[in-house]
Parts: C-alpha cells; structure tokens; sequence
C-alpha cells in the first residue's frame, strides 16, 4: 500500500478539550486514521487517501453534537515541515533520549536514537511508545542476545531501540509502505541496519520465524485479532508487549490473553493510556 499522499481532516473541538481530542483519536484510528496533531481548537487527523470516507467521519462526529471538519489533500512533506519545527528531545527514565537530526547539542543518554518520521507513526512523544520503552527497559535481560519482532513498527522506534539494547536480531513490520520504508531508513541512520530487517505485510509474515520478545504498539481490535497469532510466534517463556490502547480496554485484553495461556505480569498507564507485559507460559 502506497499513502505519499494523505488526507488532512481537521476537526473542530468547540469547546476544545484534550480529553474529547483523545477520545476521538481512539475512535478514528479504527478507522484507519494512523497519525493526529492537536492545535486547538482544532484536532487534525491524517489518513491515507484511498482510505479516505467523509462519510465514515460524519457519522463518527455524529455522537458529538456541534463538532464540524474540514478535509485536504496533503504531500507526506508538508508533515515533515511541521514536525520539524515542532519536535523536541524526548529522554525516557534518564536512559534513551529520541531525537531528530536537527536537534543540535542534546546531552547523551545510555541509548540515542536518530529518527526521521515522515508519515509513520512514532515519535516518542506519544504515551504509548514512552510506555513500550519504558517496559522494554524492564526486559533488557529477556531482549539481549535474543530475537525480538515489532509489528505496526511505524518508525521503528522500537525495533531501533532494541537493537542498541543488544537484540541478537529484530523483525520490523508495518502494514504501510512509507512506514516500511522509513523504518528502513531509520534503521540505517541508527547503524542498527545489520540487525533489523524490516517488511511490509500484516501478522502473517510472524509465521517466518519464531521469537522472545513481540512488541506491538498498535490498536485495540488488531491487537485482539492477532494475539493467538502473536502467541504462536513467541517462543515459551517469552514476552509480549502491547500498548496502544486506554486503560479501559485493558480488561478485555487481558481475558483474551489468559485464555491463551499468557500471564499479565505487569502494566503500566499514563494518563489513561495503557501498556501490558504479558509472558508465554504454555
């Protein structure tokens, strides 16, 4: 799949709220919106064009009384423009910084990451990812000098990280081709390369190999969908981390898992965010 050219929605949140904004990043990502920039009052949501249905959107905003959008057409570089002027440094627990290759005289950290976003999601910057590292950390035992998949890799933020933290080897997965494609080039500026192979495709392509550690930084209902497949993958004993979804839906996870056999070992929530280590034990 092809999205170099997205659909920019901007929707009008009267009156702003960051709580509505994030309730309704939730509800369009299923939809797929894979990216979202909040600039009061509006929240603007991206899309791939071929996916695009004003439709599908009227009758999400429908349930929110005096909400409007307007849609355009927007080049992957016209993102790029704006993230560069507005990212800053991010520095997870004092250990991994994450930063662009203009942010200049940034102090070291234990891991520096490179990352170059383009479309594709994942930045640091947003609950989820901050959670999945901050969990990886937790498991640098269980991903050193073993096999560890990232599958939505987006940027391959994960996956980068991983690497540096000493992974013997890192599958990267992204079902969209500029996100392929980023994480590739990411990798490379990172000189994790020789580590991570990157694909586009869907949970599918797990059935190559098994693995220690699966992350997985992505919906809610994928995450369900694919968990018996992401269970077949790991190898006993491995680890599963998930975010990407609100504490919320944490429970019906947390069933699913249980009936395959994975144990909930630890969570963690920011701001009502949530991330689950989970371990193989059959």
């Amino acid at each position: 799949m092809n999205s170099e050219e997205y659909i920019e929605v901007s929707v009008r949140l009267s009156p702003f709220s960051e709580d509505l904004s994030e309730i309704l990043m939730a509800e369009l990502s299923e939809l797929p919106y894979d990216s979202f920039l909040t600039e009061a009052p509006f929240l603007k949501c991206y899309i791939q064009k071929e996916l695009y249905s004003p439709q599908a959107m009227k009758v999400v905003l429908s349930a929110y009384p005096g909400l409007s959008f307007t849609a355009n057409l927007v080049q992957g570089r016209n993102w790029n423009k704006q993230w560069e002027e507005e990212f800053r440094p991010i520095t997870v627990d004092g250990v991994v910084t994450v930063k662009a290759p203009f942010n200049k005289d940034v102090p070291r950290t234990r891991f520096n990451i490179w990352i170059d976003p383009k479309m594709a999601f994942g930045t640091g910057y947003h609950h989820t990812t901050y959670m999945m590292m901050q969990a990886m950390l937790g498991l640098e035992n269980a991903i050193k000098g073993h096999s560890v998949v990232d599958m939505g890799c987006g940027t391959a933020i994960l996956a980068i990280l991983a690497a540096k933290m000493g992974a013997r080897k890192v599958f990267a997965v992204d079902i969209d081709a500029v996100a392929a494609r980023s994480a590739w080039s990411n990798c490379r500026w990172n000189r994790v390369g020789t580590k991570v192979e990157t694909a586009c495709g869907d949970a599918s392509l797990l059935q190559m190999g098994t693995y220690d550690v699966l992350l997985a930084n992505i919906h809610r209902n994928i995450i369900l969908e694919d968990l018996p497949t992401y269970k077949r993958s790991l190898r006993r004993g491995g680890h599963i981390l998930l975010s990407g979804f609100y504490e919320s839906d944490a429970p019906a996870i947390c069933e699913a898992a249980g009936k395959l056999g994975l144990t909930v070992e630890r969570t963690l929530e920011r701001e009502s965010w949530c991330c689950l280590q989970l371990t193989c034990c059959r």
